[in-house]
């Protein structure tokens, strides 16, 4: 503190401040702070003209081809009509089109007609699920003390199916983004038909479609932790159940994961947006919505005008609003086009995509608020209820991500980049005994990814074979990789690796992060929208809304009335289903070669890419303007607060951890259990990719030969986790005393067998694997030896007297740990009854 002498004397400057410092101070700081503006000015003018550039040049060159092929198409027309006229056809080619075109409208009016009492008779019996399986509902969700509309389905297996009981369940949760449940099971082609090929026992998460009055999405994932732990009763013979989420069921599978650390058994996670603001510039618009036509107090705004619920099928028209030409238009077209081929595939989608399920405003908030609007549940700042905040790190179960470059609502970057800010590097992801695995499809739409049959023969196929073996893969983050290699017996086979990747990988599919500092701005002006709302709007708009107005503003919405109006109920449309069958019966198709139809498919054509034109000028203006808006210097300003990521924990912190310390302490305790899979996990991180033929053999030796298999699933993870750890953060010294757990040489011989029974022949190898088998035959005090081991060599020694102790001591854990298990799941199953 200065004195009153020395606050005026000159000789005391600078370290005292006087007012021509202060001056000089403030114009420093205007100066650095003009410099911070400019070059974020400048980032701002980088990204639009990137932005410009990329849209511009997207839509040049799609829309030039496009308009070549309508060139050609138009001459070929041409050309086909000058023919006809030589010939003499014209004017029947005209007649035999005409009839033709009359027809199909009629039979394509008549398919609408179905599908419109189709919408009617699932309106009114609740919307169940479109699956095409037979299914038993095991728990309902209205029965628990926190009610949910949730169900926990059985599917019952179709004739010539088995269900081996001793099999790892599968529970799929299907998305409650507007639509109903079923798409994950609609068609035989699907993850549910997968999982029942493989004999495993198949359960589905339903919901109806009403929420149950003051329902909260807190309630909604504890029905689905009651629904996993009934499962997991019901099968205790089997390891624990896979939970496969689907776009909106993603996210919920992580929040379920995240809040019930018991639940261990695989998550996949298919086209799930958990970090909704990346992306990359010029190619990913949807994320823009919220900064360009309104935050939270929209839904909210909806939910009010529902009488407390928000219709879903304000999200679908907003999903056909991304894709109006296919949606909207070439849907219909198509159907009139090619009604003579049948149309029970397009009733059959309809009939999902038709249901229309409400949420609950406090729901709908939630979803709006903390994940697409706030991005809180990346940055570690969600909350599910008050005083129960989400941490992604808590999750103890694989992870699988299954994202498309193709999908244009769940880009990879939005469905990947929460591992990035989540963990400070794949170190981080060991230490936490997380395995984490993704596949990137090159071209799949969102839909494709829960629907496609091609899909569902490659991808979700070698998913499901493959997760036997993943829980046998060390802790790490890696990239699945499938590959085409022949056919057998009709059957395509393929061949399946693990690469182990960074962080950097996967930041390499983004853009860096510049882009997303205007949604926070977002958020912010959000969260204030959403206070002036309620607190000056939502009392006069609750006011004026009634229980009636409610559900005439629902059933007057415009995806309703559409369904509805074609229904056979309107008297309009009852001569149709006459007509359709007089068409039927006399049906005169035109030829195939009538120019009248390469017309009509001119014209289709030429609509489409006007429609689609339009679309992407739209999203090359949505971006534009929301950059133009929320990165201006004064909007950064106000979005600061809301600017900072999650704080990463550095390397020392991470080996301060106290697992890491127990690890290290336990560095020369164990014997040969621990031995084998420490030289495993050493291999493993050697070589960089696993493929899955050494994969097998691995998980064939770890879940299948004793003493691993008397281990169970939960004390094999332990110890795979804790010898990871020994090896990512003293690889020198895990060799090292590699001895010393395993002081007899009969032990040290069969488990360096055992170690180079898994990679294959020597030939085969990398250079860096056969130098670390011969460094673990040094530190064991063994002969180097290149000769392949073709056969396990545990499966000679399974009822070999030395190994008696301690699989007895294996199984008397194993019980013990099971029996407190089933007691928790028991008392947890009895509470939610």
């Amino acid at each position: 503190m200065a004195s009153i002498f020395e606050l005026f004397d000159p000789r005391q400057q600078p370290g005292i401040p006087r007012a021509e410092s202060d001056a000089i101070d403030v114009v420093q700081r205007n100066l650095d702070g003009a410099k911070l503006e400019t070059e974020a000015f400048s980032a701002t003018g980088d990204i639009l003209t990137t932005a410009a550039a990329k849209h511009s040049r997207r839509i040049l060159d799609t829309h030039s081809a496009r308009a070549r092929k309508l060139n050609e198409a138009a001459g070929a027309l041409i050309t086909g009509l000058r023919n006809a006229q030589t010939g003499g056809r014209l004017p029947n080619d005209w007649l035999e089109y005409q009839r033709d075109s009359a027809e199909r409208l009629v039979l394509a009016a008549d398919t609408l007609r179905k599908r419109g009492d189709i919408f009617l008779e699932h309106e009114a019996a609740d919307c169940p699920p479109v699956l095409i399986y037979d299914y038993e509902i095991v728990m309902d969700g209205r029965d628990m003390p926190y009610p949910s509309n949730y169900m926990l389905l059985r599917i019952l297996p179709p004739e010539g199916v088995t269900v081996d009981d001793t099999r790892r369940p599968y529970i799929i949760i299907d998305p409650r983004a507007g639509h109903g449940p079923g798409i994950g099971g609609f068609k035989a082609d699907s993850q549910v038909g997968v999982a029942l090929r493989e004999h495993h026992p198949v359960y589905f998460v339903a919901f109806r479609s009403r929420p149950e009055p003051g329902q909260f999405l807190s309630f909604v994932t504890r029905s689905q932790a009651a629904f996993v732990r009934e499962v997991m009763r019901r099968h205790p013979s089997s390891p624990k159940p896979v939970v496969t989420g689907n776009c909106q069921g993603g996210w919920a599978t992580l929040l379920l994961a995240a809040t019930n650390t018991d639940i261990t058994g695989p998550i996949v996670i298919n086209g799930a947006p958990v970090a909704p603001w990346a992306g990359r510039v010029g190619e990913n618009p949807m994320r823009y919505n919220a900064g360009v036509l309104g935050g939270t107090w929209i839904p909210m705004f909806l939910s009010d005008l529902g009488g407390g619920v928000f219709d879903g099928a304000h999200l679908v028209m907003n999903f056909e609003l991304l894709n109006p030409a296919r949606t909207l238009f070439r849907k219909y077209t198509d159907l009139y086009r090619d009604i003579d081929k049948g149309d029970q595939t397009f009733l059959e989608f309809e009939k999902w995509w038709g249901g229309f399920f409400l949420l609950t405003e406090p729901e709908i908030r939630w979803i709006v608020e903390q994940l697409f609007v706030g991005n809180r549940l990346s940055k570690n700042e969600a909350r599910l209820e008050p005083g129960r905040p989400i941490d992604l790190k808590a999750i103890r179960a694989p992870i699988i991500v299954f994202a498309s470059h193709g999908d244009n609502i769940t880009p990879p970057q939005q469905a990947l980049n929460w591992v990035a800010e989540t963990y400070a590097d794949v170190d981080e992801i060991r230490i936490r005994g997380q395995r984490i695995i993704y596949m990137v499809h090159e071209q799949v739409g969102h839909l494709g990814i829960f629907v496609s049959s091609q899909i569902a023969k490659k991808e979700h196929a070698e998913v499901a074979s493959t997760l036997e073996t993943i829980e046998a893969l060390p802790p790490g983050l890696y990239e699945m990789r499938i590959e085409d290699i022949k056919e057998q017996d009709g059957k395509k086979r393929f061949t399946v690796g693990f690469v182990e990747r960074t962080l950097d990988d996967i930041r390499a599919l983004d853009d860096g992060f510049a882009d997303e500092r205007p949604f926070a701005a977002v958020a912010r002006a959000s969260e204030v929208q959403a206070q002036m709302y309620d607190a000056m709007v939502r009392p006069l708009v609750k006011a004026s809304v009634s229980a009636s107005t409610a559900e005439a503003s629902r059933a007057m919405h415009p995806e309703r009335l559409l369904r509805a109006f074609a229904s056979s109920r309107n008297p309009a449309t009852g001569p149709i289903a006459t007509a359709a069958e007089q068409v039927r019966a006399s049906r005169a198709k035109a030829a195939p070669d009538n120019p009248f139809l390469a017309a009509e498919e001119l014209w289709a054509d030429a609509t489409e890419q006007m429609i689609d034109f339009w679309r992407d000028s739209r999203d090359m203006m949505y971006e534009l303007t929301f950059h133009s808006l929320w990165g201006t210097p004064w909007a950064r300003a106000f979005g600061k607060t809301h600017e900072a990521r999650r704080t990463l924990k550095n390397t020392d912190e991470l080996r301060g951890l106290p697992e890491v310390a127990n690890a290290l302490y336990n560095i020369e305790r164990g014997g040969f259990v621990e031995a084998v899979i420490r030289m495993l996990v050493l291999l493993a991180d050697n070589r960089g990719i696993v493929r899955r033929d050494r994969l097998e053999r691995s998980s064939q030796v770890l879940t299948k030969d004793e003493p691993f298999k008397s281990l169970g699933a939960e004390r094999r993870a332990l110890v795979i986790h804790e010898q990871t750890l020994i090896a990512t953060y003293e690889p020198e010294r895990a060799i090292q005393t590699l001895a010393a757990l395993l002081p007899e040489r009969k032990d040290r011989e069969l488990a360096l067998k055992i170690v180079r029974f898994i990679p294959g022949a020597a030939e085969e190898m990398a250079p860096q694997t056969l130098a670390l088998l011969h460094r673990f035959a040094d530190a064991l005090g063994l002969p180097h030896d290149d000769t392949e081991v073709k056969t396990d060599p545990l499966a000679e020694v399974q009822d070999a007297e030395t190994l008696a102790d301690t699989v007895t001591a294996n199984v008397e854990t194993a019980k013990a740990a099971a029996t407190a298990r089933n007691h928790r799941n028991g008392a947890g199953a009895g509470k939610a009854s």
